[in-house]
This record gives C-alpha cells, sequence and structure tokens, in this order.
C-alpha cells in the first residue's frame, strides 16, 4: 500500500494521541464506518482491514440498510441498520462500547431542499448521540462531505436546474454560500454540536470531489453508472455517445478516488494535524471528460465518438427508461452479479453531472501542508475502478 511520507507515518503510528492528556492510550483502534456498502465506505473497509494500515490493526464495524455485501470482506463485522430510525440505531450500535473512531460516510441524496436537510442530519444525529455516550474510548470523529460544500442547487418553477458556486479553485476558508439549503452545511452543525459535549472528542471535515471507486449499491457510483451504459451501447450496437454538455467535455475536472479518500480519513484520524479542521480531497492531478470517455470504449469495447456540438444532449434518464429488459438480458448472458439496471444506473446523477457547464475545480494545499501528500493518476484510478467492476462481476 502506498501511504503518505514516512513523517505522516511516523505520526500516524503513536498512539499517544496530543490532544488527549499525558498518557498513552493503549486501546485498540476500533472504526466504525457508517455507509459500509458505498464506494468510499467499502475503500475503508479494506484499508483499515490491512495489515500495515497506521494504528493497525483495526478491528472494523460496517453499517449499511442491506447488511453483509455479497462484495463483503473478511475482517469486518457487518451490521445491517437503518440509521434514520432511531429505535433501530439505540439497539444495534448502542452495545458498541469498544468504538475509537467513527467514518461517516453515507447520505441520502436529493436536490439540496430543507426536508433533505433535516433527513440527513437526524441521520447524523441519530449515530452521535447514540454512539458518544455508550463508547468512551471514542476519540475521533471523520464526516465525509463533498465539493458541493462550495455549490448550491436548486430547482425553479420550470423544473430547470440551477447553480450557485463560489468561484474555483475552491478553498476551505470559503464562506457558506448564502441563502440556500445544503445538507452538508446540516452536517457540519450537528458534528460541531455533538463534539462540543466531549472535549476530548477530535473531528475532521473531508471534501472529495467526484469520487472515482466500486460498489453495486452507491448512490454516487459514477464509473458504475457509465460502465453500464457503455455495456448497453455495445450490446445493442450503437455508438457510446457523450451524455453531456460540450463545456464538461472539453473542460477540466477533479477527480477523488476512494481508496485516496480512505487514505486521508485515516491520516486525519491518527494524525494531529488532521484535527478539528476541513480539508478538501481530490486526486491532486486534473482530467477532461473526452480523455476519460476514449479510455471507457477502448475497457469496455464499444465504439467510440467525439462529441457533436449539433446534435441534441443525451439524456440518460430519458435513454435508459426502457431499458430494463436489455440489462437483465445482459447479466443472464453473462453470469453477472445479479442486479436490476436501477440499481446500478443512476441516471439522474449522470445526467446533473455530464449535463452542466460549472467548473468546480478543488485546491488541496491544506491537506499537503499538514503532512499528507497522497495522490493518484486519474486516468489510471479510472482504468482501476473499471476492472474492479468487472472482477466483481458487476459488468462483463
Amino acid at each position: 500500500m502506498n501511504w503518505w511520507w514516512s513523517r505522516s507515518i511516523n505520526n500516524a503510528l503513536q498512539k499517544n494521541v496530543e490532544y488527549r492528556g499525558t498518557h498513552e492510550i493503549s486501546c485498540q483502534n476500533v472504526g466504525l464506518i457508517i455507509g459500509v456498502t458505498g464506494v468510499v465506505g467499502n475503500s475503508l473497509a479494506g484499508t483499515l482491514s490491512s495489515s500495515d494500515t497506521p494504528g493497525g490493526p483495526w478491528k472494523v464495524y460496517g453499517v449499511s440498510r442491506r447488511g453483509t455485501p455479497v462484495c463483503s470482506i473478511a475482517k469486518v463485522t457487518y451490521i445491517q441498520c437503518d440509521v434514520s430510525k432511531a429505535t433501530d440505531v439505540q439497539a444495534k450500535l448502542s452495545t458498541l462500547k469498544d468504538v475509537t473512531h467513527i467514518f461517516w460516510v453515507t447520505s441520502v441524496l436529493d436536490l439540496s431542499t430543507a426536508k433533505c436537510c433535516e433527513i440527513n442530519g437526524a441521520m447524523f444525529r441519530n449515530v452521535l448521540t447514540c454512539v458518544i455516550p455508550n463508547a468512551p474510548n471514542l476519540r475521533h470523529i471523520c464526516l465525509q462531505t463533498g465539493g458541493m460544500h462550495y455549490m448550491g442547487i436548486h430547482k425553479s418553477i420550470d423544473g430547470k436546474l440551477h447553480v450557485t458556486s463560489h468561484d474555483p479553485p475552491f478553498n476551505e476558508d470559503m464562506k457558506r454560500l448564502e441563502n440556500i439549503h445544503n445538507f452538508y452545511y446540516t452536517l457540519e452543525d450537528v458534528l460541531f454540536d455533538e463534539v462540543s459535549r466531549k472535549p476530548s472528542l477530535t473531528w475532521s471535515v473531508h471534501r472529495p470531489d467526484l469520487i472515482f471507486g466500486f460498489s453495486p449499491y452507491s448512490s454516487l457510483n459514477i464509473i458504475g453508472t457509465l460502465c453500464v451504459y457503455a455495456t448497453i451501447c455495445k450490446f445493442i450496437r450503437i455508438p457510446m455517445k457523450f451524455p453531456g454538455t460540450e463545456a464538461v467535455w472539453d473542460s477540466f475536472s477533479n477527480a477523488s478516488d476512494a481508496n485516496l479518500v480512505a487514505e486521508h480519513q485515516i491520516w486525519a484520524a491518527m494524525c494531529p494535524q488532521g484535527k478539528n479542521r476541513a480539508f478538501n480531497i481530490t486526486n491532486g492531478d486534473v482530467f477532461k471528460w473526452k480523455h476519460l470517455w476514449k479510455v471507457l470504449a477502448e475497457e469496455i469495447g464499444v465504439e467510440y465518438v467525439e462529441f457533436d456540438v449539433t446534435e441534441k444532449i443525451i439524456s440518460l434518464s430519458e435513454m435508459m427508461k426502457d431499458k430494463g429488459p436489455v440489462w437483465d438480458k445482459i447479466v443472464k448472458d453473462n453470469n453477472l452479479f445479479s442486479t436490476k439496471l436501477e440499481e446500478v444506473g443512476l441516471w439522474d446523477f449522470a445526467d446533473m453531472l455530464l449535463g452542466g457547464g460549472t467548473c468546480r475545480l478543488s485546491s488541496i494545499n491544506r491537506s499537503k501542508e499538514n503532512g499528507f501528500i497522497g495522490f493518484r493518476n486519474s486516468i489510471n484510478s479510472f482504468i482501476f475502478w473499471i476492472q474492479k467492476a468487472k472482477h466483481n462481476r458487476l459488468i462483463p
């Protein structure tokens, strides 16, 4: 595993955490991952279970509504729990008295409405109000939000999406946008309120951009979604046209490798420099979708076509409405992991991501200045996760 430079490893391996007084903490590190079946949750589970992870050997609990996933990790104890229900949280998580670190990597996605803020805030508070008083050795909470911290999305009366944004590149010192509903702000407010009740408890906020990773379930798995689209195009023998705008096709974008995001969270959990701060985390380079589109076509074996400005923009939500039976046949013919098209094709998300035109580059200087200098090559990351989807039989 490629971790950060040795100076950061040495800091991470010190078990006497400066923020907790003068005595050494001798208990085993125990991670509680909320959202373990998501793209980052899956990477966290694998990384924390590795023998060379700083602070290890870790004991790992993984929480999700689905319970133990098909692609499970042997060293993880999976817990089926609906964190939107306080009674279920109390019944399932109050007994986890050995937890030392919470990793919050889940959300209920919608347009950023007041209702969305309420739902996500309640889920997070359900977990914190249950675990904090029942886990005496709890030391740190990692909250994952995202680059949308710097943007606001709302629908006009005519149903069109409108974006309000800071001027990129985004940095962590930018103030919150006003007069918008952003559930990331709600999650931060819940975090700050709950940790204020226990002075020894530290926190970190992690803001990845578009995440490249693997999960058969996640509502944010853009690589899985595009692989399914490409596979269907190949099966029905049509060119794989780019379902977005020219601005997105030809502009610079950021990505965040799921394994890198997991490493970043563990770094913050273990290193003094990562505590009580918010950090952007991206791969450290930029990419253009027109370059990744060629890679996707090659990996799936489908015809590649250049973006045509004269053609109407494709809506995947519309195009895929009647493709459920096609996907069922692809799954059956190729003996794939059993999924329905609506489970693996997140068409609304893809349409929103690729159909915009707003630049959303983030600065990662704060992470580097504080000792985390991990990075990924975005094209190699893209290929790695496509191959991961093949290996796990999500696509042929």
